[in-house]
């Protein structure tokens, strides 16, 4: 099961690919497994119907569209051999790709009262976030958060990324806050 053509795609590129369709970004997701394999098959499940638009940009670049919905993945010797529909039905694929909802997992921090926004593309909501700056820093005076917590589509390094900027402006607070008590303690002391 994949989900981000940037991630996966070339480990499956020239392959048979699904794309199951379970939200608005089903569409999105169809073309840009197109850049990997001429064989790409939308399967609409669940996902919303398709204006003409869409379906017209996706007949442009040679992706089919499987109506109904899927009821099982088909697996061989622990490789996906194909998708089951509902009607029993099995379409040969090689790969299987479907959007995530995207959600912050903030357990800990709601005990601080800091809460999540959605994360809206399109006017669909697709997960939730932490709001930060662009440091880390939340609303909440001394917390901070970085990775996919405040940056869903984070990836690894830029997570990680995200983790050092943190980290370097929880640094300069700390100084910030221990030079005012030293500054404070040498005024005391004059």
């Amino acid at each position: 099961m994949l989900h981000c053509p940037y991630c996966h795609g070339w480990e499956v590129r020239d392959q048979a690919l699904g794309i199951l369709g379970t939200g608005p970004m089903a569409v999105h997701g169809a073309l840009l497994f197109r850049q990997w394999s001429a064989d790409v098959v939308l399967f609409q499940h669940t996902a919303p119907a398709l204006s003409q638009e869409q379906a017209e940009q996706l007949a442009a670049r040679g992706i089919t569209v499987i109506e109904g919905e899927v009821s099982a993945l088909e697996v061989h010797d622990d490789r996906l051999t194909g998708v089951r529909l509902r009607s029993g039905k099995v379409i040969p694929r090689q790969a299987i790709a479907v959007s995530p909802r995207f959600a912050a997992r903030v357990k800990v921090l709601s005990t601080l009262e800091l809460g999540t926004t959605d994360l809206e593309i399109g006017g669909s909501v697709l997960g939730n976030s932490v709001p930060a700056d662009a440091n880390g820093a939340t609303i909440v005076p001394g917390v901070w958060v970085a990775g996919n917590v405040s940056d869903p589509f984070a990836s690894v390094i830029t997570a990680a990324a995200a983790g050092l900027k943190a980290g370097a402006a929880i640094n300069a607070d700390l100084i910030t806050e221990d030079t005012a008590h030293a500054v404070a303690a040498l005024r005391a002391r004059r």
